[in-house]
């Protein structure tokens, strides 16, 4: 049986800008925020990176900050985990146009942003961090491959970590080979061991039980992420937000799904 804690949740995305909204709108407090979604260029990058960053590494960047200050963590501390199931879709899209025309010229910043772990490195240049970082790919199930890490890691290493799950479309026509209907950052910090901040208990036996391919919660954001990989941590999100204890299916592959059990920590 491996047992964390979670001591701090960031969430991103339309309808839920920041975990308190997104907690709100999980417990069924409220609807999700219509206003339309825009996420600026992240103010903790310096002026020439951050004119560089793309969607994803937002996304990253700010669920990841979020986590950390929920978590009352120095994020320069925290070794990170980033898993994406497409990363930054609208650089790929540009670096196809280019290879496909008679200018093949591409630039240095095009490339090292196509690399998974862009959003690694960045969150380093922005936090200061120098502790180890992870960049995962599991497809749609990138949030679940991600939670093995982090759950790994706390057994083995028995430190606190952050993990970072994000997801953002594709533009045309990569959009119709890879649908994805929304984009959503999400992040936790987790721990080894209870403390003054934390908010629940997770724990996981490393047992897989399979699964009709639900979303597993009933909330207002259902829909509105059904076509995101991310989302498949809303069960996980719901019952943060909800205090319920309870056992949490979390989607993964092959019509799997990591059965966890969650306690709030009050």
């Amino acid at each position: 049986m491996i047992e964390a804690w979670i001591d701090g949740v960031g969430m991103i995305g339309p309808g839920c800008v920041g975990w308190p909204a997104g907690r709100r709108v999980l417990a069924g407090e409220c609807a999700p925020d219509t206003t339309p979604f825009t996420l600026p260029a992240s103010d903790w990058l310096p002026p020439a990176e951050r004119r560089r960053t793309g969607l994803s590494v937002r996304l990253a960047l700010a669920a990841g900050r979020e986590a950390c200050e929920h978590a009352g963590r120095n994020p320069a501390s925290l070794p990170a985990i980033f898993t994406s199931s497409t990363a930054d879709g609208d650089n790929q899209h540009a670096i196809c146009e280019i290879l496909a025309s008679d200018d093949r010229a591409l630039s240095p910043t095009r490339f090292h942003n196509s690399v998974h772990n862009a959003p690694a490195g960045y969150w380093g240049v922005a936090s200061g961090a120098t502790e180890p970082s992870t960049s995962l790919c599991a497809f749609d199930g990138s949030f679940g491959a991600g939670l093995i890490e982090a759950l790994t890691w706390i057994a083995t290493e028995r430190r606190p970590v952050l993990l970072v799950a994000y997801d953002a479309p594709y533009p045309p026509p990569l959009l119709t080979v890879r649908p994805m209907t929304g984009l959503l950052g999400v992040a936790l910090v987790l721990a080894p061991s209870r403390g003054a901040r934390t908010i629940a208990h997770v724990a996981w036996d490393g047992t897989t039980t399979q699964t009709d391919g639900g979303a597993g919660t009933t909330t207002a954001l259902d829909a509105q992420f059904s076509g995101v990989p991310t989302a498949w941590s809303l069960p996980l999100l719901a019952a943060l937000a909800r205090q319920a204890a309870k056992p949490v299916a979390i989607r993964h592959l092959d019509g799997r799904a990591l059965m966890l059990d969650v306690s709030p920590c009050p």
